[in-house]
């Protein structure tokens, strides 16, 4: 089985790299900020709203394109469409489209992409040399040489993408790997069943006749009760004030550790009861019509579906199962209720 593995870097030459990430970093604003003017032009002129190809087009020879390699400055571009696409299909009428990146008069240090062409790996001395953008390079071969260190027990090979990530003190890198596990063909037929739901996250079934258990989701509603409150009880004129963005980055990391220890408890479960596959409900179809028009639920019902991170845990449940060769087939709820 193929699975696609991120490993956190620490980069041990920062001193001598931090001025490049910055400029890299502080591109990446820029051309997010011209991306977002020229849809806002376009919205405004014709009501449409481009999309990534467009995007990509339109502005593949402006001079911040040439401030990144160019497939970084087409990740930077693609992150800002996918995020309007997102916008436009959320029901929830609290959210606001993707704003400009700026902090005061700063552009703050954006995340940078570094695809496979730009990507050079010394595996012998663990570093990673990354393309520059036409308009860094002071030489015609000019690059970013990073030494970086990982966890002892990883070894890095098969690197798909690297990103540099600013952590609010140093920049780090995630690189992505690709790899292969050798797994068994689900060996002893048991097969676990997992139902998502909202008032309780999920129910579980191993195997035919096996155990059940019911994880509730009350966690992550008082965390959504409580930090909502807190941020309206600090907006600013001008928009979400720093408190207020603060509060949305802590709901955010809770409801992010919520899912990873949840998915990671699931398939620890599931190894304790030799399940060699899991069925999860595939509720992909829950937003939208077949003629990819957005589902509406009632006001009530369209705020519990928005807040409802079911393809996320499912993303989080694959990769962890792949890790102890258990494989995850998403299933078509459709009619199942009638079944049952």
């Amino acid at each position: 089985m193929d699975t696609i593995r991120t490993y956190r870097a620490k980069i041990l030459n920062h001193h001598q790299v931090k001025n490049d990430l910055d400029r890299c970093g502080f591109s990446a604003s820029k051309l997010w900020n011209v991306g977002r003017h020229y849809i806002e032009r376009v919205w405004e002129e014709t009501g449409d709203i481009p999309n990534g190809y467009e995007l990509k087009t339109e502005l593949k020879y402006h001079e911040r394109y040439r401030d990144l390699y160019s497939q970084s400055s087409q990740q930077v571009l693609e992150e800002l469409a996918e995020a309007f696409k997102s916008w436009y299909n959320s029901n929830d009428e609290d959210d606001n489209p993707p704003g400009y990146r700026k902090r005061e008069n700063q552009h703050p240090r954006s995340t940078v992409t570094w695809k496979k062409d730009a990507i050079w790996h010394d595996e012998h001395n663990n570093r990673l040399r990354l393309s520059k953008g036409f308009n860094h390079k002071t030489k015609r071969d000019d690059y970013i040489l990073c030494e970086f260190e990982t966890r002892p027990d990883v070894t890095v090979e098969g690197i798909q993408v690297v990103r540099s990530v600013w952590n609010g003190d140093v920049w780090e890198l995630h690189i992505v790997c690709k790899e292969e596990i050798e797994i068994d063909e689900n060996p002893n037929g048991k097969t676990a069943g997992i139902d998502l739901g909202i008032n309780n996250y999920l129910a579980i079934s191993y195997g035919n006749g096996g155990t059940t258990e019911i994880y509730p989701a009350n966690t992550l509603k008082e965390d959504k009760h409580y930090f909502t409150l807190k941020e309206y009880k600090t907006e600013g004129e001008n928009g979400p004030s720093e408190k207020a963005l603060r509060l949305r980055r802590t709901l955010a990391r809770r409801k992010k550790h919520f899912l990873h220890t949840l998915s990671k408890h699931i398939i620890e479960r599931c190894v304790e009861e030799d399940i060699g596959k899991i069925a999860i409900g595939d509720l992909s179809y829950i937003r939208k019509q077949e003629d990819g028009e957005s589902r509406t639920w009632g006001k009530s019902g369209n705020k519990k579906l928005h807040g409802w991170e079911f393809e996320k845990f499912t993303d989080l449940l694959e990769y962890k199962a792949e890790e102890e060769g258990i494989t995850v087939e998403r299933i078509d709820e459709n009619n199942t209720s009638k079944t049952c």
